[in-house]
């Protein structure tokens, strides 16, 4: 059974989950034949077993350059997907918030791989990844994509800086529509885009290198937030004018946004087979 046709029957057999808290179960399942395995996908997972050395790193510019080279290169049908997938057909519930859905192909304490599902008009809410690398591979669709990066200031110290309510200047890094097939985007611990959000401008599926991956009880909890336009709110830790100030915006941290609700689905591509890290 493929994917597309699990992503057809979701409705009717899955249980709703948080994607980012979502942890994967092992279970035995016998040898993969050579026609079940992707040769792009285990050549990415060995790589990942290379280039994600544990919690507290950051991957080196050569691993980073390695890791995108074969992400580049990576094709829809490497996860086993169609470019017709029965999930994004245009359905007849009209007013209804379309859901996205999310499957993790493989997850260990260094990395993980995932796919997110899109429908048109689906949303992924403004998010952070706390210490950790991603890697963004568009395979499928058109997607909107904003992402930000806090910005250190002088006042870093004040007591009002380290409240979670208190909101935190940003830097506006990414504001632009993404159409596969495009290059990998690099998120960064505290550049690069860390916060982002997601708006399916068609169907779109998106595959994930996270490293380290979520973790609450090791603190890399997912958070929410709001943006706010730099000229709305009278906070003096940073002054912009004109132009400069529509570089920033202030990100205002909030409860978890219904939209960020997922259905998590099983993976049922092209197996990985796995292998010793040391």
């Amino acid at each position: 059974m493929t994917i597309e046709v699990r992503l057809a029957d979701m409705s009717k057999s899955i249980r709703k989950k948080k994607c980012c808290r979502k942890t994967s179960s092992k279970r035995k399942r016998s040898p993969p034949s050579p026609a079940a395995i992707s040769f792009p996908l285990q050549r990415l997972y060995i790589s990942c077993l290379d280039v994600f050395k544990g919690v507290g790193t950051v991957p080196s510019p050569t691993d980073v350059q390695k890791l995108c080279h074969i992400l580049d290169r990576m094709m829809p049908e490497d996860v086993g997907l169609s470019r017709n997938l029965q999930f994004f057909k245009p359905r007849s519930n009209v007013g209804v918030t379309p859901k996205v859905a999310c499957t993790t192909i493989y997850q260990c304490e260094e990395f993980s791989l995932s796919i997110f599902f899109l429908p048109a008009n689906a949303v992924i809410p403004l998010h952070n990844h706390p210490g950790m690398t991603v890697f963004v591979k568009l395979l499928l669709g058109k997607v909107h994509i904003k992402a930000y990066d806090l910005v250190s200031t002088e006042n870093s110290d004040d007591s009002n800086s380290i409240l979670p309510s208190q909101p935190k200047l940003a830097s506006l890094k990414a504001n632009g529509v993404f159409t596969a097939p495009c290059d990998t985007s690099v998120l960064y611990p505290t550049s690069g885009g860390n916060i982002h959000a997601f708006k399916a401008i068609t169907p779109c599926a998106i595959l994930d290198v996270m490293g380290p991956p979520y973790s609450k009880k090791d603190g890399r909890d997912c958070s929410y937030y709001r943006d706010i336009p730099y000229t709305a709110l009278p906070y003096e830790r940073a002054v912009m004018s004109g132009e400069e100030s529509e570089r920033y915006w202030w990100l205002e941290e909030i409860e978890v946004p219904k939209e960020s609700e997922m259905e998590g689905i099983e993976y049922m591509g092209p197996q990985i087979i796995e292998m010793s890290s040391s």
